[in-house]
């Protein structure tokens, strides 16, 4: 019986208090064919920062370069952050991608695999590396931006 009845609270709880939560997330991005952004956080190990900078730019920026280029981003932007936070809310870098919009953000480029290659016909070299990059690599964590500063009048 005390179960039943802790259930039903539990049910009660959750039905008050889950519409105000759902509430609290953030807007959706924009309407279709708008642009669409998102922040990619890398966190190295302690003393491996510039290694996974240098290895990012040899590797990884040509590849954005190109698809920026291919108009399938409006802007590619590396930040890191000037002072220190604690170790569990520290990041290195973040990328900002502004893709030309949803569907472009959230499906596959058919054109990567042949960018890759020509842009490094080194294959063993380039996989090499990139496996030492996700060595270094803690965590990475991808988080979509909306913008939601009200319009001017």
């Amino acid at each position: 019986m005390r179960r039943i009845v802790f259930a039903l609270i539990l049910a009660a709880f959750s039905i008050a208090f889950a519409a105000p939560l759902v509430a609290q997330g953030a807007p959706t991005q924009g309407a279709v064919g708008k642009p669409y952004a998102v922040e990619y956080y890398y966190k190295t190990q302690w003393g491996h920062q510039q290694e996974f900078l240098d290895l990012f730019l040899k590797n990884h920026f040509p590849l954005l370069k190109r698809e920026l280029a291919s108009g399938r981003f409006l802007s590619v932007k590396i930040e890191s952050p000037a002072y220190h936070t604690t170790e569990d809310g520290r990041w290195d870098y973040r990328v900002t991608i502004v893709y030309k919009n949803s569907t472009v953000a959230t499906s596959a480029n058919p054109d990567e695999a042949q960018w890759i290659q020509q842009l490094w016909p080194d294959q063993p070299t380039y996989k090499k590396e990139e496996q030492r990059r996700f060595e270094i690599l803690l965590s990475h964590w991808d988080l979509p931006v909306t913008d939601i500063t009200p319009a001017e009048k």
